[in-house]
């Protein structure tokens, strides 16, 4: 058989479109850049697997757990059309070459095309750490082949997260609530949001007094602060442990009556400088950025999260104005040393850089120095002035802020002292009041003329040295005195997780990859473990119920060592010092003492799940993590002081905004005493007999009837039905009637409304009568108030009272008038509905295209037609995303034309 034709054409294969068409620039004529848009096949769902699978030791993972952990990749239902265009131009080429993203998860990309184009050409792995013209040409000058350690560490890593995820979610959905997840990395990260809550909520804050006071001589005045009474120091937050104790030893605590005494004890005192101290100020700038610490200081300056700021630098990255943008190194290449150096120069003046270049290593646990820092690409920078037309304005917000940091980085250091000032003086009740103020000046900006690097919130007093400029004093001079006042402090607890500070955590344990900590703070926002407040990070009930289950049953998975030692061992199967089947088997079924997560799931005994949902928190209130969301619960028998009754165990709604450590026992017991009745029978429907019953739900207060269900008599008496063969078929199950509601009105309350009222709220909506036309109008409560409706046509009425006595005629004369838009339809969102109970992400109702839809930020729903927006409730817009999210993404079909015949052939 004859060989294939040369046609001197060569595939590259990249996994975006952007980068492909970036790269494309640079390889010219000859080359055919295709993207692989990703990953192109992946481990089914194990109800996907055919079915002559699902029975054998693959079908409770897609892994077959008895030969090796051998996977079962099926190639992803929308990437097969891709295979198929990629196949199409692999035949036509003479050479493959595999140039995904030279991590990882890139060789595991890379493997995959291999295994499933299955290339008759020759191949090639092509890596490089930025997408420009010098950098493309150095990548074809060392090429390779694919990294069979590098993919199996990737392939261990997928199929280890299938286990633990397949393992031990399902313990969550039996004993928590249904739809939750657990993952290798993820509920780790949600223990440590959850154990800062925790020791929030054990907290207890203790005060301190000091005084300040301004002092002047001949040079100037400043500020000062009391350090010390009678020669020992005074008490700051440092001196106090989380239980408000005192700890420190040798020290004065001033309360507010010796603090108030000193102050005015030190009008008239006769104070002088006891000492002047100065020392050199040195501080080094920042090494380049890693993929953490972009992270972090986006969050910090930008007000980024780490999702937003890896889909930038991605963007960055793939149009080849950064460098490859999931790195653990903060090295520079010495093409990047010298780019740095050089504009640092131009830019600020030679004096402004080091005589030697400046070598940067990595200090974070379980690091790997296989790429390059963030930094702009190229052998020479742009500036952001030059960049500035061609992005937009977050493409350039970051951009600026990874090239002010790479050029910073290779700056000198910034110079200056401190001086400390220490004066006093004695009181008129005899103590001795020493205070202290210190500045910072800097004679030489350095790096600090390009950059100053961001920090996070921490505890304790602000102790850091101001950039101020002391006045020129010595050892006695007299000072005037003025101002001094005595001022109160509260020790603070430990700040709550940002995104940034977070990060910085997790790289500071080891835990996870810095390349995949966006998507899984992403992750623990979007289960519902976690929510934001501000920029911080505030656990959810239903986190530490799921914590401490893990917690209890499952200790090792959720321990910090244990889990960034995982890592450690993933990181040798990348470097070939262990074999990914071999670690698995020892992980799932465990080895000698050692119990895999095989046994421990086997053998999780009872699990009390009443006792992992419930967190005390008062003397006989308890909070339940219940099917609805969080509820307090009290173990002790109260009376109702309106009616009397003994309640045996009342409760009460917990605010969807409230933090857990703000549920103190106070707060509690003022919930469960201003919590209105749960439940209350109003009396029988005189048409129905229905019993009538006000209630407090979830979404506000209500009236409903309760439908008894059918007796044993009545089902029997049901009609039968038969199948064509004469025998009868089983009786269907009744099909349940929907009870009447109603929304109370503001002006009701649960304890106040009557039975009367009560079915006029459930007779809603109110038929008027009919326009001229036919069209039947009606009158109705909605989520913005009152209004009319006469088909999609509705108008908003005066008040809620007005349901129940407007006339047909009033009706008619609205409509008579045209429509008032106005305001409403100026101010975006069209109407707000609150956090989401699965999401937990607010609902808001926008202006769209074809017209008004519900979205959460993540799900989208268009208001139905037969729906105006005046009645549109919480309720039906959760409802309808409910909906959309259970049919999951709609499918999209593509028809084609058949191709036209050819004409036959004229012989």
């Amino acid at each position: 058989m004859p060989s294939k034709a040369k046609t001197g054409k060569k595939l590259v294969i990249v996994e975006s479109p952007a980068k492909s068409k970036t790269i494309a620039k640079y390889l010219g004529e000859g080359f055919i850049v295709e993207a692989s848009i990703g990953h192109i096949r992946d481990l089914p769902q194990p109800s996907e697997l055919p079915a002559d699978l699902k029975k054998t030791s693959l079908g409770k993972f897609a892994v077959d757990v008895e030969n090796d952990f051998k996977p079962y990749y099926v190639v992803s239902p929308d990437k097969k059309k891709k295979v198929a265009e990629l196949k199409a131009q692999l035949k036509d080429a003479d050479a493959l070459y595999l140039a995904t993203d030279g991590d990882r998860e890139g060789e595991a990309i890379a493997w995959h095309l291999l295994e499933v184009l299955k290339p008759k050409v020759p191949v090639y792995r092509m890596t490089f750490g930025e997408i420009t013209k010098e950098a493309i040409h150095r990548a074809m000058d060392n090429l390779r082949d694919v990294d069979a350690a590098l993919v199996d560490a990737q392939e261990t890593r997928r199929i280890l997260d299938r286990l633990y995820g397949y393992e031990i979610s399902p313990v969550l959905w039996r004993k928590v609530a249904r739809g939750l997840s657990a993952g290798r990395v993820q509920s780790v990260v949600t223990r440590m949001v959850v154990d800062r809550e925790r020791e929030r909520m054990a907290f207890r804050s203790a005060s301190y007094w000091d005084l300040t006071g301004q002092f002047g001589a001949d040079a100037g005045s400043f500020k000062a602060k009391l350090a010390a009474v009678d020669g020992a120091k005074v008490a700051t937050g440092r001196d106090f442990n989380d239980d408000g104790v005192l700890t420190s030893r040798n020290v004065a605590h001033l309360n507010e009556e010796l603090a108030t005494s000193l102050a005015a004890a030190l009008q008239d005192a006769d104070f002088r400088v006891r000492s002047v101290d100065t020392k050199p100020y040195t501080r080094r700038p920042a090494a380049p950025f890693t993929t953490s610490t972009l992270q972090q200081e986006a969050g910090r300056k930008l007000r980024f999260s780490s999702k937003s700021t890896m889909q930038i630098a991605q963007r960055l990255y793939e149009n080849g104005y950064i460098t490859y943008m999931r790195t653990d190194s903060s090295a520079l290449s010495d093409e990047a040393v010298t780019a740095a150096r050089r504009q640092a120069a131009e830019l600020y003046g030679p004096e402004y850089v080091p005589q030697s270049p400046r070598v940067y290593t990595s200090k974070a646990a379980n690091a790997q120095e296989a790429h390059e820092a963030i930094r702009p690409a190229g052998d020479s920078f742009r500036t952001p002035a030059q960049v500035a037309k061609q992005l937009s304005g977050d493409e350039f917000r970051l951009y600026e802020l990874i090239w002010k940091r790479t050029v910073a980085s290779q700056m000198g250091d910034a110079k200056g002292s401190t001086a400390t000032i220490r004066l006093g003086a004695v009181a008129a009740d005899g103590r001795d009041a020493e205070f202290s103020a210190s500045g910072t000046v800097i004679t030489f900006p350095g790096f600090l003329a390009a950059y100053e690097e961001g920090k996070d919130e921490s505890r304790g007093d602000d102790d850091s040295d101001e950039a101020r400029r002391l006045p020129n004093v010595a050892k006695g001079d007299g000072l005037t005195a003025s101002e001094i006042v005595a001022v109160g402090h509260e020790t603070s607890p430990p700040p709550r997780y940002t995104e940034a500070s977070l990060t910085a955590e997790l790289e500071k344990k080891g835990i996870g990859r810095p390349s995949t900590y966006a998507s899984t703070i992403s992750t623990i926002q979007d289960r519902g473990y976690v929510r934001k407040q501000g920029s911080a990070l505030v656990p959810s009930w239903i986190a530490f119920s799921v914590v401490r289950l893990l917690e209890q049953h499952f200790t090792d998975y959720v321990d910090y060592e244990f889990t960034a030692d995982m890592e450690g061992d993933l990181d040798k199967i990348a470097n070939g010092q262990a074999a990914g089947a071999a670690w698995l088997k020892h992980f799932y079924y465990g080895e000698d003492a050692d119990p895999g997560l095989l046994s421990i799931v086997n053998n999780l005994g009872e699990i009390d799940a009443r006792e992992i949902n419930s967190v005390p928190i008062a003397e006989g209130i308890t909070l339940r993590v219940g099917k609805f969301g969080p509820y307090l619960e009290s173990s002790l028998p109260t009376v109702d002081p309106k009616t009397g009754e003994v309640v045996e165990s009342a409760r009460a709604n917990v605010p969807e905004d409230l933090a857990p450590d703000e549920l103190t026992a106070q707060k509690a017991v003022e919930l469960m005493e201003t919590a209105a009745p749960e439940e209350r029978v109003l009396g029988a429907d005189p048409h129905t007999g229905h019993t009538v019953v006000a209630k407090n739900g979830r979404y506000g207060a209500y009236v409903t009837e309760i439908i008894p269900e059918m007796t044993e008599e009545q089902l029997a008496n049901q009609p039968v039905e038969y199948y064509k063969n004469g025998k009868p078929k089983p009786p269907k199950k009744p099909v349940k009637a929907k009870p009447r509601t109603g929304s109370l009105f503001k002006s009701m309350t649960v304890d106040a409304v009557t039975l009367d009222e009560a079915l006029q709220l459930m007779s809603l909506p109110r038929v008027l009568g009919q326009d001229a036309e036919g069209n039947p109008i009606t009158v109705q409560n909605g989520r913005f108030g009152p209004y009319l409706k006469k088909g999609t046509d509705s108008r908003s009425i005066g008040s809620e009272e007005e349901i129940f006595t407007i006339t047909l005629e009033q009706a008619l004369e609205i409509y008579s008038q045209p429509k008032q838009r106005g305001a409403r339809a100026a101010v975006p969102p069209l109407a707000e509905f609150g956090p989401d109970p699965v999401s937990e992400k607010n609902i808001v109702v926008k202006e769209g295209r074809f017209g008004p839809y519900i979205t959460d930020g993540i799900t989208n729903i268009t208001v139905p037609r037969d729906t105006s927006l005046e009645e549109l409730t919480r309720e039906r817009a959760v409802e309808l995303l409910a909906e959309k999210r259970a049919k999951g993404p709609v499918k999209r079909t593509t028809t084609r034309k058949a191709p036209a015949k050819k004409a036959a052939a004229k012989k």
